[in-house]
């Protein structure tokens, strides 16, 4: 029998056992279904999610708040509801947490411009029927992402790297490129970040004039497991509401999906679950789908994901890095030896991949020149080893020439960042994508085989490089950009 107590809530039992986030509790009557929101502590200031039931009357779950203080036969109770957040225009400009509490120091909710409703943060993807395809190529304005690795609009890209090697700078900067450009709305979902980083990407949205149409969500690299593990889906839900209610494209940037899965491994080893390869949960495929299939698109919007994914050790065969290869359309991969040698950005173009480069729907042309520089840089990469033990010289002069287009279409595919300005000195560039086609294929065509290198480092389109070496100082280089000795070498033999 399911009783009813004077605030609303349908289930009322007390705690048995506090172990860290875990809390069991027994119910005389009927229990909550999982996935609901329970509430005990002083004041019922503490979350907890249902994760399982033990038997008929006891049940175990994960506190998404801290359990200080929470002791053996405190009363708990709670509504069957799972955990909601606020949806709909009044919570643009907005910055959340995983209850769908503001965050961001402005006024309450209930004085919005429009009422305000809440949804369950646990939903099935849209039917297979109801999906559409792909929608055509996201441009990014990033050269090295737009000509070798083209993002689906309606897609899910993933950014894969190990610790410092870019990440979380190449998603601030697809922010400045596309969020100005982006005509639905922007979510962006924050899972195990620092408040520092929170605090910039707040700051910057604002001061590019964006925030009205931008949603920020984050769980807190200092909050409770289960609150990491449930943060993206509450950011997930806003979006789908645009999506799915107002038809309103939706760019969803997640940072970073492996703060995802490791949470949900801490949860895992809380419940007691025997862990599985590598320490992981063995229900690691389906949280990950759990989240990843309800980012999709139907026939009236779409949402484009793009994801930064830690890369633990820089091992990609991490069981983490493989199941999340398999959900994404496109996956550019940042390499730590081109971070090292100063190619920002340093997407490395033999690991990289989109399922989109093909002819049918990129077009003759981008798919001609992406996979003769792919061809050229894979070639000079069989050549290196060559070169280090044996030098130049003994190169054909066919090889010379292909380490010469190589080199020189390395450089051009680094671009400054308007995010990084601060940093080095440097004006950022935003590329559109048939500029970096033309500079790509005039390198590999050697039209500019008597350049400098370092005269197409860090320069925005190919015109650039002849403006450089004109002495007219547009995105002028650097004397000691990288390459530019070898240059000067090569240029004498």
């Amino acid at each position: 029998m399911t009783s009813t107590t004077a605030n609303g809530a349908r289930y009322c039992g007390r705690v048995t056992a506090v172990r860290g986030s875990v809390v069991d509790a027994v119910f005389d009557d009927d229990l909550p279904p999982v996935h609901s929101e329970l509430r005990t502590g002083n004041d019922e200031t503490v979350i907890v999610e249902v994760a399982m039931h033990l038997d008929e009357h006891r049940l175990r779950g994960i506190a998404l708040t801290a359990t200080g203080g929470l002791a053996r036969g405190a009363k708990v109770v709670g509504t069957g509801r799972s955990l909601e957040v606020p949806v709909g225009k009044a919570v643009l400009g907005r910055m959340f947490n995983v209850f769908g509490e503001t965050i961001d120091g402005g006024p309450p909710l209930s004085d919005a411009r429009s009422p305000l409703d809440r949804r369950s943060i646990h939903k099935a993807p849209p039917p297979l029927l109801a999906q559409g395809g792909s929608s055509g190529i996201f441009h990014t304005g990033i050269k090295a992402i737009d000509v070798l690795v083209p993002l689906e609009r309606g897609g899910k890209a993933g950014l894969f790297g190990g610790a410092g090697v870019g990440k979380t700078v190449l998603i601030t900067e697809l922010i400045h490129n596309v969020i100005q450009r982006q005509r639905g709305v922007s979510v962006f979902c924050g899972i195990g970040e620092r408040c520092r980083e929170g605090e910039e990407l707040y700051r910057q949205i604002g001061e590019a004039n964006v925030l009205d149409r931008t949603v920020m969500v984050y769980g807190q690299m200092n909050e409770q497991p289960g609150a990491r593990f449930r943060v993206g889906l509450a950011a997930l839900t806003m979006a789908e509401h645009f999506r799915d209610d107002v038809h309103e494209n939706v760019l969803l940037l997640i940072d970073n999906i492996f703060r995802f899965v490791q949470a949900g491994a801490e949860v895992s080893g809380l419940l007691g679950r025997l862990p599985s390869r590598l320490g992981y949960q063995p229900t690691l495929a389906t949280d990950l789908a759990a989240l990843e299939e309800r980012i999709c698109s139907t026939r009236d919007a779409a949402i484009t994901s793009v994801q930064a994914v830690y890369v633990p050790a820089d091992d990609f065969t991490d069981p983490a890095a493989v199941h999340t290869f398999s959900h994404l359309s496109a996956s550019v991969v940042l390499s730590r030896r081109r971070a090292s040698e100063g190619l920002y950005p340093p997407v490395d173009p033999l690991q990289s991949g989109s399922k989109l480069l093909s002819p049918t729907v990129v077009g003759e042309r981008h798919h001609r020149i992406a996979q003769q520089a792919r061809a050229t840089l894979a070639e000079y990469e069989e050549l290196k080893d060559l070169i280090a033990m044996l030098g130049m010289e003994e190169l054909s002069e066919e090889d010379r020439r292909t380490v010469s287009r190589a080199r020189r279409l390395e450089r051009f595919l680094t671009q400054p960042f308007f995010t990084t300005e601060q940093f080095t000195g440097r004006t950022g560039r935003e590329v559109p994508l048939d500029d970096a086609l033309e500079g790509c294929e005039r390198i590999l065509h050697d039209e500019f085989a008597d350049v400098p290198e370092d005269a197409l480092y860090m320069i925005g389109s190919i015109a650039e490089a002849r403006q450089a070496t004109s002495g007219s100082g547009a995105g002028e280089p650097e004397a000691n950009a990288p390459g530019a000795d070898a240059a000067r070498e090569a240029a004498t033999t």
